[in-house]
C-alpha cells in the first residue's frame, strides 16, 4: 500500500497507453474485482458488466454486478466532463459528487459512497486509481477509508467489449 499523499496524478503525465475517460467508458465492458479487507483477506469476489453512453459532455455508465455470494447490484453513474478537463459523477449511493481526471495512463477518482455490511451502512470514502493498459484492459485499485485508515482494498480487472 502506498502513502496517498505523496501519490499524485500528476506523475503519470506522458505515460501511455493514455487513459480517455470518454473513449474508455463508451460502449461494453466485462469486469472482475475483489474486495481485500485491512489484513489483506479476500472478503467478497465479483464480476461486472457495464455499458457506458455519451451523449456530448454527459455519459452514463451502467454497471450490473453479480457477486460470488449470489448477490446481485446494479448502480447507474452520470458523469460529467467539465471545461476544466475534469469529471465529476453522481449515481444513487454516492454522497455527493465524485471527482475525477486523468492524466497520461491513469485516472484518479474520489467519493463517499453509503456501503452496506449486514444490517449496517457506513459512509465509507474511495480513492480509486485505475491504469489504462495495452488491448482495452485497465486495472483498479481502490483504497476504502473510514475516519482516514484504509479498512479495505478493491481491485477490478476491466476489458473493454466490442459493441
Amino acid at each position: 500500500m502506498f502513502a496517498s499523499s505523496s501519490h499524485r496524478l500528476e506523475q503519470y503525465e506522458g505515460t501511455m497507453p493514455e487513459a480517455d475517460i470518454m473513449t474508455y467508458f463508451n460502449g461494453p465492458i466485462k469486469a472482475w474485482g475483489m474486495v481485500e479487507d485491512w489484513r489483506g483477506r479476500v472478503v467478497s469476489r465479483f464480476d461486472v458488466e457495464m455499458v457506458g453512453k455519451w451523449e456530448g459532455d454527459t455519459g452514463t455508465l451502467t454497471e450490473h454486478f453479480t457477486y460470488y455470494s449470489g448477490e446481485k447490484q446494479e448502480r447507474i453513474w452520470t458523469i460529467k466532463k467539465l471545461a476544466d478537463g475534469s469529471y465529476e459523477g453522481t449515481a444513487g449511493d454516492i454522497i455527493g459528487k465524485a471527482k475525477g481526471a486523468a492524466r497520461g495512463s491513469a485516472v484518479r477518482w474520489n467519493y463517499v459512497m453509503n456501503v452496506p455490511v449486514g444490517n449496517t451502512n457506513y459512509l465509507i470514502r474511495f480513492d480509486d486509481w485505475m491504469w489504462q493498459m495495452n488491448n482495452g484492459v485497465m486495472i483498479n485499485r481502490s483504497y476504502l477509508k473510514k475516519f482516514g485508515f484504509t479498512v479495505a482494498e478493491l481491485t477490478l480487472f476491466m476489458q473493454k467489449e466490442k459493441p
